[in-house]
């Protein structure tokens, strides 16, 4: 009898520890996100040839507003952006990126970012060569 109460107890722990695995997601606090991109796309100062990336948050720093670029795989960091919080009223149920209107010629922009499930998302700053283009443009 005590040898099964001994098992029935270990059964019970170990049910009661695996309902809490499902809630320790990876990459729920990164925000890792895959994104394959057909045509070149600018981030901030970075222009980003035709391929596969990762995005990530920077949860080393303080602020939860740094997103890193790493190539396809994730071993190479290509650049590091600190975007501006957005929010949207209804979550969505996959990764969304959206992107600034570009002049002819030039790169899309990354603007706005979200994670599935978040109504918080990032929003990434226009190129820098475009907004100078932009100022310039309306004052003659």
């Amino acid at each position: 009898m005590k040898r099964h109460l001994t098992a029935l107890a270990a059964l019970t722990m170990s049910l009661l520890s695996s309902a809490f695995v499902p809630s320790l997601k990876a990459g729920q606090s990164d925000k890792k996100t895959i994104i394959t991109i057909s045509r070149s796309v600018t981030v901030r100062d970075t222009t980003l040839p035709p391929g596969k990336y990762v995005l990530k948050l920077d949860d080393t720093l303080s602020s939860h507003n740094a997103v890193r670029i790493f190539n396809g795989d994730g071993t190479r960091l290509i650049t590091a952006v600190l975007a501006i919080s957005a929010y949207r009223p209804e979550p969505a149920d996959r990764s969304e990126l959206s992107f600034y209107e570009s002049p002819s010629g030039q790169p899309a922009a990354l603007h706005l970012w979200f994670y599935p499930g978040d109504n918080d998302g990032f929003e990434f700053l226009r190129p820098r060569h475009t907004v100078a283009r932009d100022s310039t443009a309306g004052g003659n």
